[in-house]
């Protein structure tokens, strides 16, 4: 969504690391090749790739038993993990004092929650939206994130496809205000 979600968990992992800190970077489907997390504005870090089949709290316990402390789980793109992991990480908080940090959109392009936003939504402690000021192009607040194919939005398909925010992505996004969203508006780009 070019909002700053990847670029702030990075942040976060930065600043818990600088006052000696330990934590594990995970992330799911991101767009660059290998586990890592990657920002629109050229940071990278390596990252646990987050599968189906991966249990956080195993993660963490095996990370243990090798010796390695861990204090704190930066999860990125959370909104495409499944609900299983979404529990987990209420379980790390809960029964085994590790903090967690998920990063992701709540919302797909159909303006429907993402089911494992919704989880956390449910769980979380506390859900902060991010900062960084995103815009409609009219100069609105963009809430939602468009998909768009072929230059129109679309609002059929399935719920994950990775597409960029570059005109030239067969696949692309775009930020828009509601009003823009609902009236498939994109503007004069």
């Amino acid at each position: 969504m070019d909002c700053g979600k990847s670029t702030m968990a990075l942040q976060m992992n930065h600043n818990h690391a600088r006052q000696g800190r330990r934590g594990l970077v995970t992330t799911r489907i991101d767009r660059s090749l290998g586990p890592q997390v990657t920002t629109r504005i050229g940071l990278a870090h390596a990252a646990v790739e987050v599968t189906d089949a991966l249990d956080l709290r195993d993660l963490v316990r095996d990370a243990w038993a090798e010796g390695v402390r861990v204090d704190y789980l930066v999860c990125d793109e959370a909104s495409f993990y499944n609900l299983e992991h979404i529990d987990q990480m209420a379980d790390l908080v809960d029964n085994y004092d590790v903090d967690v940090y998920a990063f992701g959109l709540a919302t797909d392009f159909r303006s429907c929650l993402f089911p494992a936003a919704q989880r956390l939504f449910e769980l979380a402690d506390e859900v902060a939206r991010i900062q960084v000021e995103v815009l409609c192009w009219c100069g609105r607040e963009g809430l939602l994130n468009a998909r768009v194919v072929a230059g129109r939005v679309v609002r059929e398909g399935r719920q994950v496809v990775i597409g960029d925010t570059v005109d030239t992505a067969e696949v692309r996004y775009q930020v828009l205000c509601r009003r823009h969203y609902r009236a498939g508006d994109l503007g004069g780009r």
